[in-house]
């Protein structure tokens, strides 16, 4: 059954030039001067749509490095400033929006290990009525559908027009070359369930490696 999200296409969007649209930045926002130093690298290609950088990451297991939280978001400021490039982090919470909007962050994504969980994406979706931002929703870890075309109809649904799917690949017990299965009858079936959504690759996640990036 196909769905209908009330949302824009792409090409209505802040930062599409008719060209592939390119999100590029460190996996996690580790110093500002590394933050800095790439988002210029980045800018001067004049490929890049969005600078990313986490700053709040949900690791699997405790005592791994989960993030520079909120000092973060000034360098994220500083980047737009600096290079006139739009911004973007991993929201996980409520608390996450709030704060990320206050530094006028331009996307929000959903990662995987949140968009798994139904009442967190509602209680995102909530912070989030009345905004206008970008918004990217990651699949879930878990290789459901259901899932990840319910979290965008929670987002959709708080009145996000700007509203996107990311594909970064599922978990899965079998060891294989990648990091994350891609499973792509699954991207492949959100477009035919939601076609008008867009949808953008996250190969990094789905390799693990850059030598498998090309």
């Amino acid at each position: 059954m196909v769905v209908k999200l009330d949302t824009s296409g792409i090409k209505d969007w802040e930062g599409y030039k008719g060209r592939p649209f390119l999100v590029s930045g460190p996996c996690s926002a580790e110093s500002e001067e590394q933050v800095i130093e790439t988002s210029k690298a980045l800018a001067v290609t004049g490929k890049v749509s969005i600078f990313r950088a986490g700053i709040w990451k949900p690791r699997t297991r405790p005592n791994s490095f989960e993030g520079v939280g909120n000092a973060g978001l000034k360098w994220l400021r500083r980047v737009k400033q600096e290079t006139g490039l739009l911004v973007g982090t991993e929201v996980a919470n409520e608390k996450h929006v709030y704060e990320a909007l206050k530094y006028g962050i331009d996307m929000l994504w959903i990662g995987a290990r949140t968009s798994v969980n139904p009442i967190t994406v509602q209680e995102i979706a909530d912070a989030l009525k009345g905004v206008d931002v970008m918004v990217f929703v990651k699949n879930p870890v878990n290789p459901d559908i259901e899932l990840w075309i319910g979290a965008l109809e929670r987002i959709a649904s708080a009145g996000i027009k700007r509203l996107g799917a990311i594909h970064r690949g599922f978990s899965t017990y079998e060891k294989t070359i990648y990091r994350n299965q891609p499973n792509w009858q699954l991207p492949i079936e959100l477009r035919r369930r939601i076609p008008e959504i867009p949808i953008l690759c996250d190969p990094s996640h789905i390799a693990g490696s850059r030598e498998y990036l090309h």
